[in-house]
């Protein structure tokens, strides 16, 4: 790998970031909508059913916060199976069984009466979440080598967006059926469009082929031994460490401050907005920009911003300090995989790297929500915990300055 392909990349990237799409690119942007919107309800959706959740099925707090973490922790062990994925059936079969195992653990939550049922079907729900995080980005680098910042812009805001839904219309479900059973497993049905959708766009389509044709030096890369792979890995673990500590107890916070279930839920919901937006719009902006680096120091100080609101200010203006660090957080999660993606201008190489990532990242976002948990039980209160996600975004910070693109020629 040299800095002057890598170069060559990116701004043909940006020459090309403007050209017509045409029908066929808006039919794959439409898929990757659909799929997209599968990979959070089943995070999102339990936050605001959490203390309904927590009566029915005898759940502590640290049990709760497992339904978060553990799809989290799925996530990332499985996208270090995405290489074994795409050898054995390739990656638009790997999608469609990841597809296949959110269908089938939403469905059972229908029926899922115990503590124990529930983590089950989180783990198989974040093992097809994992699959198809972990080896869509590769063929949105081959099917948008000229458009990736946009392609990977409306994936992750289809994922943010999908969050939201999962956040506002639980709730909904549950009250209408009077189950929160129905509220949780109602997700099955979209997993079940998005796979007969994909399945039915890529009917002409080998899903062997790519792997025969990957050359070499794809095949011999190892993300493993690669520091700045762990770097990335690290950065985007920690960043979004913010994202699950919130889903999982953001509206417990304002329900102990007088809010009720459908109030702390459209909370939640509001902030996937804002991170739907930004997911799409920041690598948008960043598009013509070889240098990412500007763009994710504004991520950044948008989410530390917002955690500073809910720490000193929670009760004054809720809805903009969730919103400013929804941006944050949607703007920075989607940007962090794009910068992952620009170190390599071969799309299986940068597959590789985007879910080694994505695998060490999700391991260590998994982490926070249960830290947070026991700091909240510590301390008898969430600031202490917004205080600790604060630090680790400001330590960010500075490491984002390692991510020059001087040292994309490099960093192998």
């Amino acid at each position: 790998m040299n800095s002057q392909s890598s170069a060559s990349a990116a701004h043909t990237s940006a020459d090309h970031a403007t050209t017509t799409l045409t029908w066929h690119d808006i039919v794959w942007l439409g898929a990757i909508v659909v799929i997209g919107i599968n990979l959070r309800p089943l995070l999102t959706s339990i936050s605001p059913l959490m203390t309904t959740i927590r009566d029915a099925t005898g759940l502590s707090f640290y049990g709760a916060s497992l339904l978060t973490s553990l799809p989290v922790v799925a996530m990332g062990i499985g996208a270090f199976g995405a290489g074994v994925l795409t050898r054995c059936i390739g990656e638009t079969r790997g999608v469609a069984l990841g597809l296949l195992a959110i269908a089938l653990a939403c469905a059972a939550r229908w029926t899922a009466a115990s503590g124990a049922a529930l983590l089950a079907t989180a783990i198989l729900a974040g093992a097809g979440v994992a699959a198809i995080q972990a080896l869509l980005p590769a063929v949105i680098k081959q099917r948008f080598h000229a458009r990736v910042p946009l392609a990977m812009g409306v994936f992750s805001a289809s994922i943010m967006g999908g969050g939201g839904l999962g956040a506002s219309l639980s709730p909904w479900v549950s009250r209408a059926t009077q189950s929160w059973h129905a509220g949780l497993a109602v997700w099955a049905v979209p997993a079940c469009i998005a796979l007969l959708g994909w399945r039915a766009l890529n009917r002409q389509r080998s899903t062997h082929t790519a792997a025969h044709l990957a050359p070499p030096h794809a095949a011999a890369f190892s993300p493993w031994s690669t520091r700045r792979a762990w770097t990335l890995g690290l950065y985007f673990g920690i960043v979004n460490g913010g994202y699950t500590s919130l889903v999982a107890w953001l509206p417990a916070f304002y329900q102990q401050r007088g809010a009720s279930v459908a109030a702390s839920g459209s909370l939640l919901a509001a902030m996937t907005v804002f991170q739907a937006a930004s997911a799409l719009l920041l690598p948008l902006a960043a598009a013509s920009f070889r240098d990412r680096r500007p763009w994710l120091m504004l991520g950044l100080s948008a989410q530390l911003f917002g955690l500073l609101g809910l720490i000193i200010r929670p009760d004054t203006l809720p809805l903009v300090w969730i919103g400013v660090a929804g941006a944050g957080l949607g703007g920075t999660f989607s940007l962090t995989l794009v910068t992952a993606m620009d170190h390599s201008a071969d799309h299986r190489v940068a597959g590789k790297l985007v879910a080694f990532t994505q695998g060490v990242g999700f391991v260590v976002a998994a982490i926070a929500p249960v830290v947070a948990g026991l700091v909240r039980a510590w301390s008898g209160g969430f600031g202490a915990a917004w205080i600790m996600l604060a630090c680790c975004v400001a330590a960010m910070m500075a490491l984002t300055l390692l991510f020059s693109p001087r040292s994309y020629g490099e960093w192998r």
